[in-house]
């Protein structure tokens, strides 16, 4: 089976958007592909985290992958940290990158603007993404538009590993499903929905309560018109409300289009709204028993240990081809 790499960041709250850009298509590649999910911790790390928040958040976000239909006997998951292999292999990729592929990086860019001192870690973070995806040697790589460039510069870190000391790494390619991956803000249609956003009205959490998703979506920013018609182009938020409605309600947008003809935004704000807490519900009293129950940390235990076998043999590979005087057993 081909293999599938992917990871999500444990801090601030999963999002509608990161469940539908994401997570969906993680349920459905498990059952086609070999699949390695992880809650990157390490990335996470990057910027400051308050140690009692990153713990928390980085169960949640485990028992959400699970809550949402991850099965742990089908796909590993696991916590990046609990493989020590990937800041190892994080290390040796860092000294194969130049300052200059780092320095393009757009994310480095718009994370570093107007700030007077920026950490290490933010500026070589590409490196140890280039790891976590090499390390399985994993064909595809779900990835949105604002990723690419870091799923270059691994391509590009592959083929040099390979040409200095002989063919070892796959080169990924990205996994961008055609619809849904990029669920843009709830009062901004042109900006991609975040969790990371200081609006907690920008977006809608996984965990967010039935009466908040409803208010949220009653206060979502329109436009001055009365037609749901999707036009991303010029009608960005109602086009992107309309995507949300469709992912949760199983409707094309042109059956949602027809639905609200004359309607207006009252009548299809509220049924979105209905539509979207009754995809979330079942995820929530999922998760609730998750975390009641501690099972979480069984999993990330079994996960970290089906996939270290896999790791430390591709980080000793490395080791050796690169010429480090490997311990005897």
């Amino acid at each position: 089976m081909p293999r599938v790499l992917s990871g999500i960041q444990p801090s601030g709250q999963l999002t509608l958007g990161n469940y539908i850009g994401a997570i969906q298509n993680f349920v459905k590649l498990q059952e086609t592909h070999e699949c390695f999910f992880m809650v990157v911790d390490l990335h996470a790390i990057t910027v400051p985290q308050e140690p009692a928040a990153l713990r928390e958040q980085t169960e949640s976000v485990a028992a959400l992958f699970i809550a949402a239909g991850i099965d742990p006997a089908k796909a590993s998951v696991f916590a990046q940290s609990h493989v020590s292999a990937h800041a190892e292999l994080g290390w040796l990729f860092t000294t194969l990158a130049y300052m200059g592929e780092l320095e393009r990086m757009t994310q480095f860019k718009d994370k570093s603007t107007g700030k007077d001192s920026v950490g290490a870690g933010l500026f070589v973070y590409p490196t140890l993404m280039a790891a976590d995806i090499l390390m399985y040697n994993a064909d595809l790589v779900p990835v949105g538009d604002d990723q690419k460039q870091h799923l270059e510069l691994t391509r590009d870190l592959a083929q040099r590993f390979n040409q200095r000391y002989g063919d070892m790494f796959t080169i990924p390619e990205p996994y961008i499903p055609k619809v849904g991956a990029r669920i843009m803000s709830l009062d901004d249609g042109t900006k991609k929905m975040s969790k990371s956003n200081p609006n907690p009205a920008s977006y809608i959490a996984l965990l967010d309560p039935p009466d908040v998703i409803r208010k949220k979506i009653s206060r979502a920013t329109t436009d001055s018109g009365r037609e749901v018609k999707f036009n991303p182009a010029e009608k960005p938020e109602v086009s992107n409300l309309m995507s949300i409605y469709s992912h949760c309600a199983g409707l094309t947008l042109d059956e949602i289009e027809a639905r609200y003809e004359g309607q207006g935004y009252g009548a299809f704000k509220k049924e979105l709204a209905e539509h979207v807490v009754a995809k979330l519900e079942p995820l929530q009293q999922r998760y609730a028993e998750i975390r009641s129950s501690g099972e979480i940390h069984a999993i990330l235990k079994q996960g970290a240990e089906r996939v270290s076998v896999i790791a430390d043999k591709t980080l000793r590979d490395a080791k050796e081809r690169m010429g480090f005087l490997l311990p005897r057993s």
